[in-house]
């Protein structure tokens, strides 16, 4: 097959023997540039050189677009130690050789799988909430952005299966919502996609079962699903039958030419509970992590969401917020969200003491909380000593106690899973246990839930 969807009849169309310097430019990019931007951005261009001009061609619009902004001086230089002299670049999309523009496919549906209903599949519309435009990359994101849009744009994705892992609050639900949106909404592609939370998905599996629908149930995905998106895959803990009958499900999809993507707040390695040969699915998947927010795409996101609410901040007061709001890109649009209502309720503008006074009602402006006082903070909620925290006790209030205290070192410090559990004599898995109870309970309408909000807006104040 053609590499990166040139047509079979673009065979005519010969490259001349000047494209050897192009494999050889291409060399020496692979050993300058880090081997995911090469294999993502460089390899799948096609390219000649003529008249000291070399001619660029690229399998779609966004690699295009990424390469003229990012790459374009690495090429040059590359170019020019490969050749002894400097060219002209010119990229474009395959377009540009005589491609036909594809036909635009039917609007697609989204399916959904209902825990109620008696008749299985049923399909309906999901309303995605996030879209690619409105995603800030950085450092931090770039790869895992680059996956996603990757998989979306280019018939040359060599994964079936794609792995998000974070903590909390730093958007891989915004790419999973963008990946579903972009294939439905956007580019029309007539891809069937299904997106569900683990837990979700687990509550349908039981009432498959229960119901005696267990073979419709997997008829369905295998057969009339062509992406399938799990969140918090590490729910799944400690659930057996559930995980093999996941492991079967998925691995028949991707049998079968579908892509599976996940996402978790641990990645594959850490999660404990999880049978070894769904480990090793999740570890053969293309891992994409998303690091904590550095300064610089702080920076960015602060700037784009301002244009999106339509809020002029200064530049002093974009650099302040940035710079004290670390941890959390939900936190950080929170932030942004209440400074412009109350500019726009008060008909103020924007400056250093409202921006000062909005921030301390999210994070402690002085400095980043410690292990230590936030172990503090959880004894003095639960009205527990130090001693009654850290012992054996099995103990339901203790419990949710030491769990609180995990989930916090885990979202506002820079501790390993492994660091977190030796300051209360805990092994690595009861954290991540811990964690994901934490996570689990505050999506529920629940007393606890409540509690547990009030604590940590307490503790991000």
């Amino acid at each position: 097959m053609p590499e990166y969807g040139f047509e079979q009849r673009q065979k005519k169309f010969i490259i001349p023997p000047m494209a050897d310097k192009w494999e050889k430019i291409k060399e020496n990019l692979g050993k300058s540039l880090k081997s995911g931007q090469y294999q993502l951005w460089i390899r799948p261009l096609k390219g000649k050189i003529i008249d000291k001009t070399l001619f660029l061609y690229s399998p779609n619009d966004f690699i295009t677009t990424w390469v003229k902004d990012k790459l374009l001086a690495s090429i040059k230089k590359a170019a020019k130690d490969t050749l002894g002299e400097e060219i002209q670049i010119s990229i474009s999309t395959k377009k540009g050789i005589g491609s036909k523009p594809q036909k635009i496919q039917p609007k697609a549906q989204e399916l959904y799988l209902p825990v109620k209903k008696k008749i299985l599949p049923k399909i309906t519309n999901f309303n995605w909430r996030h879209t690619f435009n409105e995603f800030v990359v950085g450092a931090p994101n770039e790869f895992a952005y680059a996956a996603c849009r990757t998989l979306c744009t280019s018939k040359n994705f060599d994964f079936g299966k794609l792995f998000l892992t974070s903590s909390p609050g730093l958007g891989k639900t915004h790419l999973i919502h963008s990946v579903g949106h972009y294939l439905t909404k956007e580019k029309m592609s007539g891809c069937k996609v299904v997106y569900l939370p683990s837990e979700e998905f687990a509550n349908k599996m039981v009432w498959a079962i229960k119901s005696n629908k267990m073979a419709d149930f997997k008829k369905f995905f295998r057969e009339q699903v062509d992406i399938l998106m799990l969140e918090d895959i590490h729910f799944f803990q400690g659930k057996n039958k559930m995980q093999e009958e996941l492991l079967y499900l998925i691995k028949c999809m991707e049998q079968n030419g579908k892509i599976v993507i996940l996402s978790s707040s641990f990645k594959p390695k850490e999660l404990r509970g999880i049978d070894s040969q769904l480990i090793s699915y999740f570890s053969s998947s293309l891992i994409a992590p998303i690091e904590k927010p550095n300064y610089e795409l702080r920076l960015e996101i602060i700037k784009k969401k301002a244009q999106l609410f339509n809020i002029h901040i200064p530049e002093h007061v974009c650099t302040f917020v940035a710079k004290k709001i670390k941890n959390d890109i939900r936190q950080l649009e929170s932030c942004l969200k209440n400074m412009a209502l109350k500019a726009k309720l008060l008909n103020m503008s924007v400056d250093l003491d409202l921006a000062t006074e909005i921030v301390k009602n999210h994070v402690d402006i002085k400095s980043e909380p410690s292990i230590e006082e936030i172990i503090d903070s959880v004894c003095s909620a639960f009205n527990l000593s130090l001693e009654r925290l850290r012992s054996r006790s099995r103990k339901k209030e203790l419990v949710v106690a030491r769990n609180t205290a995990f989930y916090l070192a885990r979202k506002f410090t820079d501790l390993t899973l492994k660091e977190i559990g030796k300051r209360f004599n805990r092994r690595h898995s009861t954290v991540i246990k811990g964690i994901t109870s934490i996570e689990k309970e505050m999506y529920r309408d629940t007393p606890l839930a409540r509690q547990l909000i009030r604590l940590m807006e307490r503790f991000e104040n």
